[in-house]
């Protein structure tokens, strides 16, 4: 009983995760926003709902939905870090209005 709700808050938390990275691909206006807005909803997302359906399962499902997500957590943002550094080295400029702080002067 208790694992069923615990289950269920993980597995709507992993929802509320991907909501919010759907709205962020929508709105945000560039690729390097968006690409964190995605990247860090969908590894947290996609873990949360792993998990909480590894509680639902016996152990050896519940070895190999942790494995998963062991995996996503790496290659989730190794590819997002691919990505964001593609978009730069192609010359895909940032949005209007962002900035860049040089750590230095603090302009």
């Amino acid at each position: 009983m208790v694992i069923n709700i615990i289950s269920s808050f993980l597995l709507f938390a992993g929802l509320f995760f991907f909501a919010v990275g759907v709205i962020g691909l929508l709105r945000l206006p560039d690729v390097y926003t968006r690409l964190h807005a995605t990247t860090k909803c969908d590894t947290l997302g996609a873990g949360l709902m792993l998990v909480g359906l590894a509680l639902q399962g016996d152990w050896v499902i519940a070895g190999k939905l942790v494995i998963i997500v062991v995996l996503l957590w790496i290659a989730n943002p190794t590819a997002a870090h691919v990505i964001s550094k593609a978009s730069y080295t192609s010359g895909i400029e940032m949005a209007e209005g962002s900035f860049e702080i040089d750590r230095r002067s603090g302009k």
